[in-house]
């Protein structure tokens, strides 16, 4: 079996996958947006103490296990420098004391494995990653053969609703909050300009978007939240499918797939699911459970990169907080 560990933001998580089956034996997650939720975002000093905390209850409960352990594994990169340190020091620990070795698993990838705990993998794939730190388009062909082709300039899709949530204080994380009160707006009362929308650039930007968005909740009031929450949804999402749409043309999909804690937006997976039709694409989707961030998909990873021994060394695996894709 293979323990693995994320900690790259504000979710304390453990798993342990069976190497041979993928099965999944153990998964816990302790989510700290409770505790963020007053600050409307993330503070980076606080996850980790809360991780320092976390991490050690849940490792707690593994023990039964440690004598079928074959690795560790753990996020290294990318996340915030100051919590992929609670997970990576507490991975040396286990790996030294245990003598088994550790695998440094790359966060992003994570995502797209998410698609595949306890399944088999499908590959080639064209996979759309939106989350609060990235918004870009991969093809991906297996592990190692992962080609970014597409990304945003600024902002990215998950943090755009982050932000537009704390313009209306309606908390972290804010993602949930836009969804539900998007569900009862009309999507066409604010004429939001979609991004990008006459270059011919494949890429994304939300930074306008958003300013435009903080103009409209100047003027509001509380009773306009709900028409605003739908506007921005429907052209957050719409700056995706055209851009997506422009790069069918030269690329069509036969599997496509969205990962990253945004991908959980119904209305979002709804509008890709249009977008496919015309193609005959397939699209696949993690479980809800898994789309945010989760120890189950790094370990799903490791088990791939066990079985290719892709092994760090305990003394020169290092945290690399701004590493893409």
């Amino acid at each position: 079996m293979i323990l693995s560990i994320e900690s790259s933001c504000d979710d304390s998580a453990i798993a342990i996958t069976e190497i041979k089956t993928k099965k999944l034996i153990f998964h816990k997650k302790i989510s700290q947006e409770i505790e963020h939720s007053v600050y409307g975002g993330v503070v980076p000093e606080l996850a980790a103490r809360l991780h320092a905390e976390a991490l050690p209850k849940i490792l707690e409960q593994c023990k039964p296990y440690f004598d079928k352990l074959k690795a560790v594994a753990v996020t290294s990169t990318p996340g915030l420098a100051v919590t992929l340190i609670e997970g990576v020091t507490m991975a040396k620990a286990i790996a030294i004391s245990l003598n088994i070795p550790i695998i440094g698993v790359n966060h992003l990838i994570g995502h797209i494995y998410s698609l595949f705990i306890e399944k088999e993998t499908q590959f080639p794939l064209t996979v759309l990653l939106v989350s609060g730190g990235h918004t870009q388009v991969m093809e991906v062909k297996s592990l190692t053969e992962i080609k970014t082709v597409a990304k945003s300039m600024d902002d990215s899709f998950g943090e755009s609703f982050d932000k537009v949530a704390k313009m209306m204080n309606l908390g972290y994380p804010g993602g949930p909050a836009i969804q539900e009160l998007a569900k009862d707006g009309d999507r066409l009362k604010y004429n939001f300009t979609v991004p990008l929308h006459q270059s011919p650039l494949i890429a994304f930007s939300y930074s306008g978007l958003k300013n435009a968005v903080r103009l409209a909740v100047l003027d509001a009031k509380e009773e306009d939240y709900k028409d605003i929450s739908a506007s921005f949804e429907h052209i957050a999402t719409k700056h995706l499918t055209m851009k997506l749409k422009k790069y069918f043309k030269t690329n069509p999909p036969k599997k496509f797939a969205i990962v990253g804690g945004a991908s959980a937006n119904l209305y979002l997976r709804g509008e890709i699911e249009k977008l496919l039709q015309p193609f005959g694409a397939e699209l696949l989707l993690s479980e809800l459970q898994y789309c945010s961030d989760n120890s189950a998909m790094i370990g799903r990873v490791a088990v791939e990169m066990y079985e290719k021994e892709m092994f760090s060394s305990v003394d020169e695996l290092d945290i690399s907080p701004k590493s893409s894709l």
